[in-house]
């Protein structure tokens, strides 16, 4: 088998419905596998997991592991000679996949492949690619001089690339890693004394250590609605700083001073990540867009909505005069599409939906820092 894709869900149904239909789209012409892990969700995303995809291997953990254990329960039933750990709030294209393998299969030292993730609204998440978050490295982050002097202290977001172009960087977002399964296992997978939040730059790191190369790689672009499978509460500062802490006792070596400094930088990014988090009111679009054929999908959002839907049957580039939420018919478009709107439409102001194919729901974010939506049509 090729490829066997991790999902790991915490009461996130709706958007991990979203992720399941693009991935099995994105799988068709591969000898591929998904496998999800619930951590003991408390809304019904087993229920619709066995109702909506009755084939797909589920793990119904009794707890709520954490990240780096829940990955390591799908990863030890995976038959794949490469993996991918992806969160439930993705949208894969559909050819990502084959895309990311094939430039995979070329590399002789690979270490783990991160792609270009993009958030709601289509805008690029720095994330995406990182630099080894070093004393100084950090440093310069919390300072801000990585936005004044990018060639210099740009180290944080690997800003030795740009978002447009493929190349090693050190540090990977865990919502999408590519490795082979060998790797994963020979590093030990995730670490479980880190219950989330460093666990992507741990393994990252533990793959640098075994003389591995970590690559992001921008031919392909994957959805990531972030926010949505934590709370950014007084719970996520606590287990944040106590993540960044992990990282540093286990690999660099302690000093008073270093620690410190740390923990002030902690504490400040803590709070920083909180407020971020913190819900924004959202203002009501004045005008919909609904890229689709369908007359009778076009009625129905007039009557949820109780405004005028225009329809417009490509999603191409959209006119706006005032605040203009786009719903996307996936009935009738391809995720891969659908990407591509997002990014040719960033920066425009618009806010973005999705229909999923033969689902009952509209979904979508309009913010990296707080809850997506989702609307029953």
């Amino acid at each position: 088998m090729q490829l066997s894709i991790i999902i790991l869900n915490y009461n996130v149904r709706y958007f991990l419905e979203l992720c399941v239909l693009s991935v099995q789209n994105a799988i068709e012409n591969l000898d591929a596998e998904i496998i999800v892990i619930d951590n003991n969700s408390q809304d019904d995303s087993c229920a619709m997991m066995k109702n909506r995809f009755p084939n797909l291997r589920l793990i119904e953990n009794k707890e709520n592991s954490g990240f780096p254990k829940g990955n390591n329960i799908g990863v030890a039933e995976a038959k794949g000679e490469y993996i991918c750990i992806l969160n439930p709030d993705t949208i894969v294209a559909e050819d990502t996949f084959t895309k990311v393998l094939a430039f995979a299969q070329k590399q002789k030292d690979l270490g783990i492949i991160g792609v270009k993730l993009i958030d709601g609204t289509g805008k690029f998440l720095p994330e995406s690619k990182r630099g080894t978050p070093t004393p100084f490295v950090a440093f310069t982050k919390i300072t801000g001089l990585y936005k004044i002097f990018p060639k210099t202290f740009g180290k944080y977001y690997a800003q030795h690339l740009s978002e447009n172009e493929t190349g090693k960087v050190e540090i990977l977002v865990g919502a999408f890693m590519v490795m082979q399964r060998d790797l994963y296992n020979e590093i030990g997978g995730f670490d479980e004394d880190c219950f989330m939040y460093s666990d992507d730059i741990d393994l990252s790191y533990m793959a640098l250590k075994k003389g591995k190369s970590n690559y992001y790689f921008h031919e392909t672009s994957v959805i990531h609605y972030k926010g949505e499978s934590t709370v950014k509460d007084g719970t996520y500062m606590k287990r944040f700083r106590e993540a960044m802490n992990f990282f540093y006792k286990k690999h660099f070596r302690m000093s008073v001073l270093f620690s410190v400094f740390m923990e002030m930088g902690i504490v400040f990014f803590s709070f920083i990540k909180m407020f971020q988090g913190k819900p924004k009111s959202k203002l009501s679009p004045e005008n919909y867009i609904l890229v689709s054929d369908n007359e009778n999908l076009k009625a129905t959002l007039e009557k949820q909505f109780n405004k005028k839907v225009e329809l417009q049957k490509t999603a191409q580039i959209f006119s706006k005069s005032v605040a203009t939420e786009v719903v996307f018919d996936q009935n009738q478009l391809d995720f891969k599409t659908i990407i591509q709107a997002f990014e040719t439409n960033k920066n425009n102001g618009f806010t973005f939906k999705i229909l999923p194919e033969t689902s009952d729901f509209i979904i979508g974010s309009n913010s990296s820092f707080d809850r997506g939506e989702m609307i029953k049509i």
